[in-house]
């Protein structure tokens, strides 16, 4: 072992005794020093990566409010198609076993059950007729958009899009983005575009997904930003949270809404919550006809 490995400083010869002697060479200030190197970061510079990091963060949130968004207008349009009959049919029979008991009993309460039992079945004449398919609780319903658009009409098939169609929509999202535009006609190109796009994903038409990803990677390239000066990314940075804020005031109503609520049953399989509804009205049907039976022998 030797004594530098030990831990004992090495006896120095005459040559080092004279290296002593000699004049420290002048060290370079500290300034000089870190230039040298790698220069600091720029504040803006900063700011810009954590705006970039705001905005993909945006888009993330976006997406998956969008995506349940499309599942909740989803399970709600194929609730209506496919349960819809049986709750007519129970409201039917509802009013058929009000005026089985009145008839029978003849009491002034029954008979206003009855009435209002039968009321229910029976709206208003010619609204249902009017506005039949046309109008739901946001407006018009897509089958009369397209009619007005001129666009075939295509519903979705599914409560839930495919994962294939689920993937291209997150891709097609967080490249063409409006939240990604630079300027006002880029936004107004992204906006129109993931219109298509959100209109695509909510009948789950992979296909279509498929051109619309084609049509974009053959568009024009967005062009890299330069740097913003530090009060334009504050102001971004501002926008991003006030947006961030009203999307999640969206999420919380659908999340809070009567069809959130359900979805939120059956998070991993929305399409069989709806099989399992229809069953157990099937159920109620069988029963109230049961019941109706009885008081018209």
């Amino acid at each position: 072992m030797t004594h530098e490995a030990a831990g004992v400083p090495p006896t120095r010869n005459d040559d080092d005794r004279q290296d002593d002697d000699r004049p420290a060479e002048p060290q370079p200030a500290p300034e000089a020093a870190a230039s040298a190197g790698d220069a600091a970061p720029r504040p803006e510079a900063r700011l810009a990566k954590a705006v970039q990091a705001a905005e993909q963060a945006l888009i993330e949130f976006e997406i998956a409010v969008e995506t349940f968004r499309v599942e909740v207008e989803n399970f709600s349009r194929l609730h209506h198609q496919k349960l819809g009959p049986m709750y007519a049919r129970l409201d039917e029979l509802d009013a058929q076993i009000a005026e089985a008991r009145a008839a029978k009993t003849g009491d002034p309460e029954d008979l206003r059950k009855a009435k209002e039992a039968r009321d229910i079945v029976m709206p208003m004449p010619g609204v249902d007729e009017l506005f039949h398919d046309w109008m739901d609780s946001d407006g018009l319903s897509p089958e009369a958009s397209a009619m007005l658009t001129e666009q075939p009409v295509r519903p979705p098939k599914r409560v839930r899009p495919s994962e294939e169609a689920r993937k291209l929509y997150r891709e097609l999202a967080r490249k063409a983005h409006p939240d990604l535009a630079q300027d006002e006609p880029e936004r107004e190109r992204r906006d129109e575009f993931i219109t298509r796009v959100n209109a695509a994903y909510g009948r789950g038409d992979v296909e279509l997904l498929k051109e619309l990803a084609a049509e974009w990677a053959a568009g024009p390239a967005q062009p890299l930003a330069p740097l913003s000066e530090s009060e334009e990314l504050y102001a971004r940075l501002e926008w991003l949270s006030r947006r961030k804020e009203l999307l999640t005031v969206l999420a919380k109503e659908l999340e809070e809404g009567a069809i959130g609520s359900m979805l939120r049953m059956a998070p991993d399989d929305p399409d069989q919550l709806l099989e399992d509804i229809g069953e157990q009205l099937l159920g109620e049907v069988s029963r109230r006809e049961a019941e109706l039976a009885e008081l018209v022998q």
